[in-house]
């Protein structure tokens, strides 16, 4: 969606509000100096995926195999980030292209055939449009998964970790009412979260049959029964 904001104006202000690894997506020429039409927030995806992919190693410690679900087209943002996490826990990655919602379905048999012990769930607006869904598919297929935000936890799903698309959309009024005072987005920086959560369903994790250790229950920052 940024992107095909930038292709229609170079003028126009956009504000981002939950825009993964923005620098190396050709968005903003750097965090402290935009140096475009373009500001916001940055959501820090790649820079997460060591600790969320060492969360879920924790909740499914047999995990060898792990689902990389990649909502439209975001790859090699994704993957920066979640390749070496894994070697370094000893983690096979198969990356799972989602390239439009007609091919869910699709993809989580080809997880369930490529024997995929666990799903990491990389999501965008288009994610989250569809979250229900990807829920429902992966309680269906009894694949553990963790998300990036708090909003599919609520929506059903087993554990999150990063920023809330929430706070995300409420700071992005910040810039907003920036520009509209004058401010021009290419001397904004790039604000990233400084607050993560941690969230877990716990009636989710009953029904997949896992038991969650103390230890990660304890640095949760919401249990959902």
């Amino acid at each position: 969606m940024i992107q095909a904001a930038m292709n229609a104006t170079d003028t126009i202000p956009i504000v981002m509000s939950a825009a993964p690894d923005p620098v190396a997506r050709g968005f903003i020429v750097s965090l402290a100096r935009p140096g475009r039409n373009v500001t916001g927030l940055s959501l820090m995806g790649p820079e997460l995926a060591g600790k969320i992919l060492q969360l879920l190693t924790e909740v499914v410690p047999k995990a060898t195999r792990v689902g990389m679900l990649n909502l439209r087209g975001n790859t090699q943002t994704n993957l920066a980030g979640t390749e070496p996490a894994a070697r370094a826990l000893g983690l096979q990655i198969e990356v799972l292209e989602v390239p439009d919602p007609e091919s869910l379905n699709r993809v989580f048999e080809t997880a369930i055939k490529a024997r995929v012990d666990a799903l990491v769930v990389f999501s965008g607006a288009f994610g989250v449009e569809h979250k229900q869904r990807i829920v429902d598919l992966a309680a269906k297929k009894r694949v553990p998964a963790i998300y990036q935000f708090p909003e599919f936890v609520a929506a059903g799903g087993l554990m999150s970790y990063g920023a809330s698309l929430n706070e995300r959309y409420h700071r992005a009024a910040y810039f907003v009412d920036k520009i509209l005072k004058g401010a021009k987005p290419a001397d904004l920086p790039v604000e990233q979260p400084t607050k993560f959560e941690l969230v877990i369903n716990l009636k989710t994790a009953k029904a997949l049959g896992l038991t969650i250790p103390q230890s990660v229950l304890g640095r949760a920052d919401q249990l959902i029964q």
